[in-house]
């Protein structure tokens, strides 16, 4: 199947994704803020340019767009046209993501990715839900768990550190 729109079109297209100062990263950066947080945002020192880093609690924070991440939910959609070309591009971004999550594991951090569907859509946690499971990872989680719109899993046995 052809692409529905031009080239000129879909690159200003892919050109407006923008990469940080989501409205999903606003919403997480809201959250954090009510729940009394200092982080940092962004730090490009560490793999994987985390978007929030709680030093307090040796953690970082990732907000993963269920696209560009391939999560397996309700905003995933396998593309019709290029479908070979955006599996490997996919797909690379899961290796990359699995890569960084160990390094900054190997490096003493604790991980959590916040995926877009637990932010937005119709399966989204409120902001009381969100904030409850996303302090309580803070304080205690284990090495690498993930917040989706079903809620909190650990995913700590997925990782050698």
């Amino acid at each position: 199947m052809a692409d529905v729109h031009s080239k000129a079109v879909r690159r200003k297209n892919m050109q407006a994704i923008h990469t940080r100062d989501t409205a999903i990263e606003q919403r997480l950066a809201g959250l954090l803020d009510s729940l009394g947080f200092d982080y940092r945002v962004q730090d490009k020192t560490l793999p994987g340019c985390p978007d929030f880093v709680v030093d307090a609690q040796q953690c970082v924070v990732f907000t993963h767009g269920c696209f560009w991440h391939r999560h397996h939910c309700h905003l995933f959609k396998v593309p019709a046209t290029r479908t070979e070309f955006w599996l490997d591009k996919l797909g690379k971004n899961v290796q990359r993501d699995a890569r960084d999550s160990q390094q900054l594991i190997a490096s003493g951090w604790r991980v959590l990715w916040v995926w877009e569907c637990a932010l937005r859509g119709k399966e989204k946690l409120n902001d009381e839900q969100l904030s409850t499971r996303l302090e309580e990872w803070l304080f205690g989680g284990g090495l690498l768990a993930e917040i989706d719109s079903q809620g909190i899993h650990d995913r700590s046995g997925s990782v050698s550190a």
